[in-house]
C-alpha cells in the first residue's frame, strides 16, 4: 500500500516498529550486563583491598574470576574491564528505557550504538580466546557478559543493516536465519569451551 506521495506505509511501518522490537532486549539485556559488569567491579576492588579475597564466581581451576582478575588481560586499558562495562551498559539500558517509550531516535543514535557493539562484540571475543587458550581459566559473571552482548549486536546489527540498505540479500538472510545464527554462534562458543576443558 501506496501514499499519495507514494510511500510504502507498510515497509516504512515495519521499519519504525523494528527498533520497539529491540526495546526489551536493550533493557533487560542491559541490566543482566550492567549487574554483571557491578559485580566484577566491585570483586576486583575487594581483591585489589585483600590479595585472600575470594570473588563470589570461583568455583574451582577452571570456573574463576580471581584467575582472571589477576592477568594483565583484565586491564587491557590500564583499568578493570569491567568499567567499560558498566559505562556501555548504561548506556543500553537508556536507549532500550527510551525506545519502550516509543522514542524514535535519529539514525546517528543508531551509528553510535553500531560502533559501540562492534568494539564490544570484537572486544569479548578477544577475552574468549585469552581465557581459554591464554589464562586458562572462565569467568563466570564475563560469560554472563557474552551471553547479552552477543544477541543486543546481532538484533542491532540487522536493525540498522535493514535501515541502511533495505532489500540488500545479505540483510534479509539475517533477518530470516536470525534465530539459527545466534543459536550456532552459542553453540560455537559452547563447544570451544567443551574442547578446551573437557574433551
Amino acid at each position: 500500500m501506496t501514499t499519495p506521495t507514494g510511500t510504502d506505509v507498510s515497509t516504512s511501518t515495519d521499519v519504525r516498529r523494528e527498533p520497539r522490537g529491540l526495546a526489551a532486549l536493550l533493557a533487560v539485556g542491559g541490566i543482566v550486563g550492567l549487574a554483571a559488569s557491578f559485580t566484577l567491579t566491585y570483586d576486583k576492588l575487594e581483591l585489589l583491598r585483600n590479595p585472600d579475597f575470594v570473588p563470589s564466581c570461583d568455583f574451582g581451576s577452571v570456573l574463576s574470576c580471581s584467575n582472571i582478575m589477576k592477568t594483565s588481560e583484565a586491564e587491557v586499558f590500564g583499568f578493570p574491564n569491567s568499567l567499560l562495562g558498566l559505562i556501555g551498559f548504561s548506556i543500553i539500558i537508556t536507549l532500550g528505557v527510551l525506545l519502550m517509550a516509543k522514542i524514535d531516535f535519529p539514525e546517528w543514535v543508531w551509528a553510535g550504538l553500531q560502533v559501540g557493539l562492534v568494539f564490544g562484540i570484537l572486544a569479548i571475543h578477544w577475552l574468549i580466546i585469552q581465557s581459554l587458550y591464554g589464562i586458562g581459566s572462565l569467568c563466570p559473571w564475563c560469560m554472563v557478559v557474552w551471553a547479552v552482548t552477543i544477541p543486543i549486536f546481532l538484533y542491532v546489527t540487522i536493525r540498522n543493516l535493514r535501515a541502511w540498505s533495505p532489500g540488500n540479500r545479505v540483510v534479509e538472510f539475517l533477518r530470516n536465519w536470525h534465530a539459527l545464527i545466534l543459536i550456532l554462534w552459542f553453540i560455537a562458543i559452547a563447544a570451544a569451551i567443551f574442547f578446551r576443558f573437557y574433551a
